[in-house]
């Protein structure tokens, strides 16, 4: 099956093909020193103002879609890199004086919005601020140049918008950075959701399975007949841990209380271990049924493999479901805290519910407790 495209992959691919549109746009302002050049009596001056206009309008598109991309890849803007563009733009518009005369001032408008978009605030203020005293004071020095107020007002107002668009390209590469870290945190989850499930499934089927498998070979010389009652079991569950496998892969299993309840009784007769369970599950919402049908799986893989136990207890009521026995194995001496895998599963289930996981040693006498117990309001 293909999968769609990433939408934020799209954006990001169109905004690199056509962003250099939103440098490229402002450059039509260049065509007042561009008429000046190609009004000059003499070719030469035509041909160097047009020439160094031009590399000058190619170098300055291509210096802001260079610095937007690292913008957007979360990439730093080296220094060195930055204060020798805004040099060679500069230079390149002192290099036009000779076609384009006191016009060629219009360049420091672009000379100060590249120096925001590429240096650090303080440096590119002290650009911005040379770039607008620059017209009034050559006016003063040159004769026959015009003080251009219009110029100093061009590059306040373009250094100005360009901030605004630095800081949107910066805010939009943090808004892709959080996406691409919440896509990944999911996945994580969910994996880790995936492993739970199959380790509460497995490890409860190849538990019944060992001990099945540990009795037929005990069996198989005093009574052959009940061991091959034994192996059939063996194989029967195994055949079902392979379907439980492969239903968790495709979509999480559906576990309910009686299914589990059925299980519980076979795994703790294979075990020899005396049961007392409920003789039928009690009606309860989808949920709960499915939370404590999880709850006596762990209590019961926990009981058949560490404890011990001669006796286990499973107690089922509309807002309770508790599993004990009377082993002093391992799972007797477990303490109330994070537990295994298992555990972990089982109180994220419980978490959903708002329910009360209990577990450790019973408080009325030797053996293992483990008890889900729900909210009085629900």
């Amino acid at each position: 099956m293909q999968l769609p495209p990433d939408r934020n992959y799209l954006e990001t691919r169109h905004w690199r093909v056509t962003g250099w549109l939103l440098a490229a746009v402002w450059l039509f302002f260049l065509n007042i020193p561009l008429l000046a050049a190609l009004h000059q009596p003499e070719p030469w001056r035509r041909v160097v103002g047009a020439a160094t206009l031009v590399a000058f309008g190619v170098l300055y598109v291509f210096v802001f879609q260079w610095a937007r991309g690292r913008r957007l890849e979360r990439r730093g803007i080296p220094v060195g890199r930055a204060w020798a563009a805004v040099a060679l733009l500069l230079g390149l518009g002192l290099a036009g004086i000779p076609g384009t005369g006191g016009d060629w001032l219009t360049t420091l408008v672009f000379v100060a919005a590249a120096a925001v978009f590429l240096l650090p605030t303080r440096q590119s203020l002290v650009v911005v601020a040379l770039a607008a005293l620059t017209p009034p004071v050559t006016a003063a020095l040159v004769p026959g140049w015009e003080a251009e107020g219009t110029v100093v007002f061009a590059v306040l107002l373009a250094s100005f918008a360009m901030f605004g668009v630095t800081r949107l390209t910066q805010r939009n590469s943090e808004l892709q950075a959080a996406q691409q870290e919440i896509r990944r945190l999911a996945v994580a989850e969910e994996r880790a959701r995936t492993a739970r499930d199959l380790h509460d499934i497995l490890g409860h089927s190849l538990t019944v399975v060992a001990v099945k498998a540990e009795l037929a070979g005990r069996l198989l010389e005093l009574d052959p007949a009940r061991a091959a009652t034994e192996i059939a079991d063996v194989e029967r569950l195994a055949r079902q841990a392979l379907a439980d496998v492969r239903g968790t892969v495709g979509a999480y299993r559906g576990i309910s209380l009686a299914g589990e309840l059925a299980g519980a009784r076979s795994a703790l007769a294979a075990a020899g271990i005396a049961a007392e369970l409920p003789d039928a599950a009690p009606e309860l919402p989808a949920e709960r049924d499915e939370l404590f049908g999880w709850t006596v799986r762990e209590g019961v893989t926990n009981v058949v493999r560490h404890s011990g136990a001669r006796r286990c207890v499973i107690r089922v009521e509309p807002g309770l479901v508790e599993v004990r026995d009377d082993g002093r194995g391992p799972a007797a001496a477990a303490p109330a805290g994070p537990g295994g895998h298992g555990l972990v599963g089982l109180r994220e289930r419980a978490r959903r519910l708002d329910a009360t996981v209990t577990v450790g040693r019973r408080p009325d006498g030797p053996g293992f407790l483990l008890r889900v117990a729900l909210p009085a309001d629900r």
